[in-house]
């Protein structure tokens, strides 16, 4: 499995607005067409993270290919009144909102 975690900024306030939005994005078939296998929302002081499980490494591939798709293109304007970059002065695209994976464990069978 792989995961990205997007870090960006969240009143926290807005958190039933954004969870609302992936409730509805999610009950389409566009996590099924990105590979996702499970998506975590977290908030914490002012800062929104967004945890996305996908079924095989190819996720950013997946996500490239969807993102032209309507529903993804709409769910991207229709989180900009709740989330904001981290770092408006360097984000260009979600990429730039990725944290870095520094270490990993997993239990054995």
């Amino acid at each position: 499995m792989h995961s990205t975690l997007i870090v960006a900024r969240m009143d926290p306030e807005s958190n039933v607005d954004v969870a609302k939005l992936f409730t509805n994005f999610d009950a389409t078939e566009m996590p099924h067409l990105m590979g996702t296998r499970r998506r975590q929302l977290f908030s914490y002081r002012g800062l929104y993270f967004h945890l996305q499980d996908f079924d095989a490494d190819n996720g950013g591939e997946l996500i490239e290919r969807a993102k032209t798709d309507p529903r993804f293109v709409g769910i991207s304007e229709d989180l900009k009144p709740f989330i904001e970059a981290y770092d408006p002065a360097t984000w260009r695209s979600p990429a730039d909102a990725m944290a870095t994976r520094f270490y990993n464990w997993e239990a054995s069978a």
